[in-house]
Parts: structure tokens; sequence; C-alpha cells
């Protein structure tokens, strides 16, 4: 018992241990591994310029992680920027945005909206703002929360997928719902409980949650990619990775 004790404490101080999701290299992993699943393509720095409205009831979904202008992180994200740099081209649709907020509505965003987000795109200050706004509201409270529920890289990026797709509330069909229905059938490690047990019920209240709306009815990023790190014993979910969503295959090689 005390050589365990000491090999794990040996571990954390040389950092010799397996590293967290973010860890730079292992978070650009999660990177390619949600930008497969949202832009169907392993280069997530080309997605800043990605705008369209996929009918999900969110508006526009746009740029690396998919902020809506349904859902309020699309205009913090613009307030952000314009907040840095006045006088953006994105700045003059601020009132629009604060109007659409909570609803579907292109209302006083078109007909140009999409050509000034691509144009906003290049500029490295709205990329840094895109990379700020993610971690701040998606990145870093899965990977925390991760944390504190004992789960390693892979269970960190379950989290953070989750918490991409369906949001940080705590309704039945957010990421704290889904954590909360995870909790009624599992317990996390740092509670005592299995790992790898309670992954398979989070992914099984994920799945749930995104059968509920028909825009995620797709449950392959669960079922064909995270599902099968987890069958393959990759809780620190090292490379090389194989995995499909929606019928297309990707390979992370290191």
């Amino acid at each position: 018992m005390l050589t365990a004790t000491l090999l794990t404490l040996s571990l954390a101080v040389t950092g010799t241990g397996p590293a967290d999701l973010d860890d730079p290299h292992k978070k650009d992993i999660a990177m390619q591994l949600v930008s497969s699943a949202e832009n169907s393509s392993l280069d997530w720095k080309a997605q800043y310029g990605y705008i369209e409205d996929i009918d999900d009831d969110r508006g526009y979904t746009a740029g690396i992680i998919g902020f809506c202008s349904g859902t309020g992180d699309m205009l913090e994200l613009v307030e952000l920027y314009t907040e840095r740099k006045p006088g953006n081209v994105l700045a003059k649709y601020l009132p629009a945005l604060r109007k659409v907020n909570g609803t579907a509505s292109h209302k006083g965003l078109d007909p140009n909206f999409t050509k000034d987000w691509k144009t906003a795109a290049k500029d490295t200050a709205f990329q840094q703002a895109q990379n700020d706004e993610r971690d701040r509201v998606y990145f870093n409270p899965a990977v925390n929360q991760a944390k504190q529920d004992g789960l390693r890289a892979l269970g960190q990026f379950v989290y953070y997928d989750a918490m991409v797709m369906h949001g940080p509330g705590s309704d039945k069909l957010s990421f704290g719902g889904i954590r909360k229905s995870a909790l009624v059938k599992a317990k996390p490690p740092a509670q005592g409980g299995n790992e790898v047990t309670y992954l398979n019920a989070f992914l099984d209240a994920r799945k749930a949650a995104m059968k509920a709306e028909e825009a995620h009815e797709d449950t392959s990023r669960v079922d064909t990619m995270q599902r099968v790190f987890l069958k393959n014993g990759n809780l620190d979910l090292n490379p090389p990775l194989t995995w499909k969503v929606y019928g297309d295959s990707y390979t992370i090689k290191k």
C-alpha cells in the first residue's frame, strides 16, 4: 500500500503520469475529435469562419465550437471581440444578436452577417476570442468537473464533447442534467465507483438527451467514437486513435 502511495506521489511530482486533457497535445486531439463531428474535418483551425443554420432552433451555428446566435454564446463572443477590437466588422450586429438571443431568428443579421463573420475569422484577434470563449464556457468547466469526478483524459473529453453539444446548463437536456442522470446509475471514481461503468452510464444518458432533439438524433459521435475508445480501455485517450462519425473514418496517429 505504501509503495503504491509513493508511486502516485512520485508520478505527481515528476509529471510523468498520464496527461490530462488540458495538456497542449491532448487538448489539440480533443479539438480534432470535436471538429470531426462538428465539421467533418480534423483541421479545427480551419473552422473559425464556419457558419450556417443547421435547423436546430438555435439560429446560426458558427466557429470552432459551434457558437449559436440563439443561445447567447455567440453574443458573448462578439461582445468580447468588440471589447478587444472596437469597430470590428461584427460590432454592428450586437443589437441584433441581443434581440435574437433565445430564438432561431436571423432578424437584423441577414443578408450580410455570414459574409462578415467569414471576414472577421481572418483576424487573429477574433480567432483568439473564439479560443478564449471556448475555454471559458466549455473546455475549462468540463475538464475541471471531470477532474473533480476522478476521470482521466477520455472522461474529460466525454464531458467536454457533451458540454459543446448540449450546453453547460442544469436542465434535463444540458450537460448538468446528463451528468445528474448518470450519477443516478453509477458513481464516478471520486465517489468510489468504477471509471468504465460510470462513463458508460454517462454515455447512455448523453444518448438519451441526443435522441430527444431531432437535430442531434445521430448518436455516432458516442457510438463509433467515444464508446470505441472506452471499449478499447483507452482511458488516457492516447493515440493512435481511429473512429467514425456519421459514417466517415478518421485517424490520429500520434
